[in-house]
Formats: C-alpha cells, structure tokens, sequence
C-alpha cells in the first residue's frame, strides 16, 4: 500500500473551459510527487513538490494565478505539517513570494514558530534567501477579468463565487509510514485586504498525525475554521472510522453546522485514501503501486497504469 500520494485543485464549481487544465495540474502535481517518494524521498518532501508545481500552474488558485483581493492584488497563504513530529509551518498573506508553500516549509524548518503573517513573512523570506516576485507575476489575466467583474455594483453574491479556481493540497505517506499534509492558496475571490482563511490554520486547511493520518482541505474558508475540518476527520479516524467514512462524516457535519461546502483529500498510515466531497466538483489526482487515479464529479474514478501518459 505505501508510499502513496494525493492532491486536489480545489472543490466548488470549475468552468468547463479550465476543467481539462486542472485535471492535468493535478495529474502531473501527484506524479511528481510520487517521484520523489520512489526516490525515497519523505512525505514531507513529496507534499511540497506536489503543491509547488500547483502553485507554479496558474489554472489553481495558488501562487501564480491566484484571486485578488477587494484592491487587485495578490495575497496567498500555505501550510504544512509533519506527521511524524507534528512540526508545522505556515504563512499568511504573503505578497511577492512564487511558491508559498516552499516558505512554510521554511517556517517550520528554521525557526521556533508555526506561522508568519504579512511583512514579517516577507522579512523571513529575504533573509533565507527567497526572491521576492512581482505582484504582476502572480496575477493571470483570467484572474484580473474575475476580480473587476464581481466588483461590479450588479454583481451576484453567489455568482461571485462560482467558477473559482481551487486552493491545492496534498497528503502523503511514504516508505517508512511517516504522513505529511500541505496546502496553499490565494483566498477567497475579493475578499477583503488582510482576510485570512482555513489554510494556513492548524486543524483546519489540514493536519497530519503518525498516529492517525493526514488530511488536506478546500472549500468554503470560513466554514471549515468553524469546525476546524481536518482535524474532525482525523478525529473520527481515531474512533475507528476509515479515511473515506471520516472524510464523509466531517463533511457532512460542516454543512449542517454552518451550510459549508468543501472537500479533503485524506490518508491514513497504512496508505488508505479518500478524496471526497460536498462540493458540485473536486479535481483531485492519487498515485499507489502501478495505478494513477482521478475524478472530478461525484461517483467518477479514472484509473490508468502510473507508467502512461496523461
């Protein structure tokens, strides 16, 4: 069963004309991962590749192609976090950094706190030798064309919302059993400046445990902070229920609680895997032994040996 990866582009609704361009991210997202594991490369290494080349495809809403902000611009945010030791990384509101995630990993990995936010994350990357990017080189023309339409007077609430591109996350378990989770995104289309959301939160935009499993999610930002999603799921993992059934249960409990939608991508240590949701789409890939695997709606399941093309 093990190493195994999996990865979601995000969950809501894609438009049609960008769902062949998400379900290819995701496909060469989850085999470069799966690289790295069969290189012997940990899970932490893996989730981060996985995630930095979404970041990299400006079909997600992560890193290049990112949603702007109520002033048209850019603000991003990453986690990860490491099963075996429960050592966690995550930035908030980032600005003029191309790959996030690669920065929480920083976080976690050269200093003594879990999160840095805004200016002072900034700081952190200049002094670990990050470039710094332009605000212009994260901003996609389809991205900009999104942003000035729902700042329109007439603009529908809920329209708004549909046809987001999706935040990006994986979830690993590599040779030794260890599990990681990471997961990145530019937020909520328009929202307002300094608005931060599930994904940088421990417990919400994921969680890994050694113990127990990991978890990536996506959705509706707000709504998984109230019930601080992933770790509900690995809760009832620890209860006995399977990542698939756990996976459901959260779900399910976040859209009666607080009429939230979303989705996860989850693992348990053995390898065991879910990629579900209460979303109208999820594009999500997995990788394990010979077979690649991913879906979009509901009920699909694609499966091809690891070996062909995409």
């Amino acid at each position: 069963m093990l190493p195994v990866v999996v990865v979601h582009g995000g969950a809501g609704q894609i438009p049609k004309d960008r769902a062949e361009l998400s379900m290819s991210g995701v496909c060469s997202a989850v085999r470069a991962g799966y690289g790295v594991l069969l290189g012997g490369g940990s899970s932490m290494d893996a989730v981060v590749e996985a995630v930095s080349l979404m970041e990299n495809n400006p079909a997600f809403n992560a890193g290049c192609g990112s949603v702007l902000n109520m002033k048209g611009e850019v603000e991003m945010d990453a986690l990860v976090m490491d099963g075996r030791t429960l050592a966690s990384g995550a930035v908030s509101a980032v600005r003029n950094v191309a790959n996030p995630i690669q920065l929480a990993r920083l976080v976690m990995d050269k200093t003594s706190h879990a999160c840095l936010t805004a200016e002072g994350a900034s700081q952190f990357a200049r002094s670990v030798g990050i470039p710094e990017v332009s605000q212009e080189s994260l901003i996609t023309e389809y991205a900009r064309m999104r942003w000035r339409k729902n700042l329109a007077p007439d603009a529908n609430p809920v329209e708004c919302q549909m046809g987001k591109m999706g935040t990006v996350g994986a979830v690993a378990v590599d040779g030794e059993g260890n599990v990681a989770c990471a997961t990145s995104t530019g937020g909520m289309l328009n929202k307002m400046e300094g608005r931060v959301g599930d994904t940088p939160c421990i417990g919400c935009g994921g969680y890994a445990d050694n113990k127990v499993g990991a978890v990536s999610t996506t959705g509706q930002g707000e709504a998984i902070m109230k019930v601080t999603l992933a770790r509900l799921i690995l809760f009832h993992m620890e209860q006995g229920q399977s990542a698939e059934a756990a996976s459901d249960l959260g779900l399910a409990y976040m859209q009666s609680r607080v009429s939230g939608l979303g989705g996860v991508v989850t693992v348990d240590p053995a390898g065991r895997w879910a990629a579900r949701f209460s979303s109208q789409q999820m594009v999500w890939a997995a990788a394990q032994g010979d077979a690649l695997h991913w879906g979009l709606w509901t009920g699909e399941h694609f499966t091809q040996n690891i070996g062909e093309t995409s």
